[in-house]
């Protein structure tokens, strides 16, 4: 049997494929550990992981920066430091376990960076396929800034200046998604294995939940709004709007608002506002999505189905929510200047049949399951040797 070190950044959608596909590992009796934030680790996975903790950035100084300045900030001040950060320990936990592969995640540029300087095979996971896209094909100077940034990363934790980008192995890309949502690759489409979202079993969490269930029986559509976990109180205002517009038609819709942040406080009677919901376990029983476009929540309504509206904020978002819109599974806003009208109107237009935002949905939902998940991509990692 092998030995796995999966290499993440402490983001809850980049761990979460990670969880799901090292639990097949183990269920077929390979060692898997992981190099990351342990509280968060912990939090997502339990605490029968082999976790080696490591010091991590924080992405919340980043405030309400969006735009070009968001990306800014996300290079100079959260993935080249965070690098920078993690690798003594990851340095530290390659030598303890001895892995015959990393896994190593696009953001956590440490896990590649020493996987070479040691010599280690390692493989990339793309939790979300923006970065495959090339998006800055057109901003060849920010391009090249990025590439700058990386380069310094690389000699300063003495990596070899092997030829290869960090975030892109050159044994193998794991990539949580299908063609059928985000197209084909345009960089390393020849050694990029899409084996669609690696979902893992929440059973357990939804059973603990304590969720009201029975908001849910109704004759309405139900909706799910969320701006996600690292976007604040960005997306505040958006939220309100979105809350009015489902208010605005109590004989159509009720929807369950994620509110973590407190931004909707006198909510309509057919909207429920929770800080956190068991979002798995809630797609389910949902008609429709209004989202940052973030690309676990999308995949998990796609795989349920479900057509979206997205109002992406920043990071990849636009990119996820533009690929959604080229696939015909939902719409796209402008989540600074969505009004309650153009929501509503967004939401009206992804559940009429006729628009076929639906049956694109479940088509790409069906592309998702048939990919492999986490099962396919434990079976690319076993077979490496």
């Amino acid at each position: 049997m092998s030995r796995y070190l999966f290499v993440v950044p402490p983001l809850v959608g980049h761990i979460n494929p990670t969880l799901a596909v090292g639990s097949e590992l183990a269920r077929r009796g390979h060692d898997v550990a992981w190099v990351g934030d342990a509280r968060v680790l912990h939090a997502l996975g339990g605490t029968g992981l082999n976790i080696y903790d490591c010091a991590t950035i924080s992405l919340e100084e980043r405030g309400d920066l969006v735009g070009p300045a968001a990306l800014k900030f996300l290079w100079e001040h959260f993935f080249i430091p965070l690098g920078r950060a993690m690798e003594p320990d990851v340095t530290a936990a390659i030598q303890h376990f001895r892995p015959d592969a990393i896994i190593a995640d696009q953001q956590a540029l440490a896990g590649s960076l020493v996987a070479e300087r040691a010599g280690i095979t390692w493989i990339t996971s793309a939790t979300t396929s923006t970065e495959l896209t090339d998006p800055l094909a057109s901003m060849p100077k920010v391009k090249d800034w990025i590439t700058g940034l990386i380069d310094e990363l690389r000699d300063e934790l003495g990596a070899p200046a092997s030829g290869h980008d960090p975030r892109f192995s050159p044994h193998g890309i794991l990539a949580f998604t299908t063609a059928e949502l985000s197209g084909t690759p345009a960089i390393a489409a020849e050694r990029c294995w899409m084996v669609g979202p690696a979902l893992a079993d929440d059973g357990a969490s939804a059973a603990r939940s304590d969720f009201p269930w029975d908001f849910l029986d109704n004759d309405q559509r139900n909706i799910l709004i969320s701006m996600g976990t690292v976007n604040g109180a960005t997306g505040a205002a958006f939220l309100r709007n979105a809350a009015a517009a489902i208010g605005a038609r109590p004989d159509r819709y009720r929807a369950v608002l994620v509110d973590p942040d407190g931004a909707v406080a006198d909510p309509p009677s057919n909207v429920l506002v929770q800080k956190f919901v068991p979002q798995r376990a809630l797609l389910p029983a949902m008609d429709a999505v209004i989202c940052h476009a973030g690309h676990n929540t999308v995949c998990e309504s796609l795989w349920n189905g479900l057509p979206l509206v997205t109002a992406p904020v920043r990071d990849d978002q636009p990119v996820v929510a533009q690929q959604v819109v080229d696939a015909g599974a939902g719409l796209r806003l402008r989540f600074r200047r969505a009004t309650e009208q153009h929501i509503a109107t967004a939401l009206d237009t992804v559940l009429d049949p006729a628009a076929g935002h639906q049956a694109a949905a479940a088509r790409i939902g069906q592309s998702f399951r048939e990919a492999g998940g986490a099962v396919r991509a434990a079976e690319i990692l076993a077979g490496l040797g």
